[in-house]
């Protein structure tokens, strides 16, 4: 089966959220539980309980690591060069800043899914759980330079940060997963990534003139481009296994979360851009994303 084919499913669930979003009965109010649902309860859910089960190590996995932090570096570095090239006001660019580098889980883990199962998903749930507080981080730190520090303390209790944290320490300490907690955490995953592509779909913005042409080509060349072709270069050097290389490709070649937005909003109130990268990006990757997963 062809990679388009094999992500179909995936992108029709984005679109049905894109399309469920403008009837009446799906008010906007909806889908922020939705999101909200997801991003503290089902995902966070998810990352536990493949971290915390996993069979692999940090150790083992120590190449894979170095890859996502090379790819991820690179995105920064291209994404800082934005504000000197085309002189963009210092709140846009420091909320766009952020979608060089930050990557969609939802599609990530269902594109992981769909290549490698079980084993795929839980090197993901590694490389996501090394690669959330570095993103994070550098979001922050920027949007702090344009805007007010608020969000600081809520880095520390990101929820997706904590499953990371938590999972890997019980992994560590080799603790046993009692059988009623690991079905629950079982169904809670297997809601997770459906209901986060409906989200990202019902979260689809397109708004003209919010950021000039030239820095939104930039953007996206950055992410859907360049960012996969460093992952799969050093993927390559590094010698990872196929499906290490596989999942560090998809997820440097997923386009930026859809929580950039919420990001920006909430630190300096300038999502307009964001918004619009996010969904030419998501739209992009259509064809994007499955070139890449040929491509390996």
């Amino acid at each position: 089966m062809s990679a388009a084919l094999l992500l179909l499913p995936d992108f029709l669930l984005i679109a049905l959220g894109a399309a469920l979003a403008r009837l009446r009965g799906f008010v906007p109010s909806f889908w922020n539980g939705v999101e909200r649902l997801v991003y503290y309860v089902l995902f966070p859910a998810l990352l536990f309980r493949s971290l915390a089960t996993s069979p692999l190590a940090f150790g083992d996995a120590s190449r894979l690591i170095a890859v996502g932090l090379m790819f991820t570096g690179t995105g920064m570095a291209l994404s800082a060069l934005a504000a000197p090239l085309f002189r963009l006001p210092q709140p846009t660019f420091a909320a766009c800043f952020q979608c060089a580098f930050r990557f969609n889980t939802y599609v990530a883990f269902a594109a992981a899914t769909r290549i490698g199962g079980a084993g795929a998903v839980a090197a993901m749930s590694l490389l996501v759980g090394v690669l959330v507080p570095v993103v994070n981080v550098a979001a922050v730190a920027m949007l702090v330079r344009g805007g007010d520090a608020r969000m600081i303390p809520a880095l520390v209790r990101n929820p997706l940060v904590l499953a990371c944290a938590t999972g890997i320490a019980w992994n560590a300490l080799r603790l046993p997963l009692p059988a009623l907690p690991a079905h629950i955490l079982e169904l809670l995953a297997a809601a997770a990534v459906p209901l986060g592509l409906l989200a990202v779909g019902a979260g689809l913005r397109f708004t003209r003139g919010t950021l000039p042409w030239p820095a939104l080509a930039w953007w996206q060349v950055t992410k859907l481009a360049i960012v996969p072709a460093v992952a799969l270069v050093a993927a390559n050097a590094l010698g990872l296994a196929p499906a290490e290389r596989q999942v560090a490709v998809i997820l440097a070649s997923v386009p930026t979360a859809t929580s950039a937005y919420i990001l920006a909003m909430q630190m300096n109130g300038v999502g307009a851009p964001v918004a619009l990268l996010i969904s030419t990006g998501t739209l992009l990757a259509v064809a994007t994303l499955p070139l890449w997963m040929a491509a390996l």
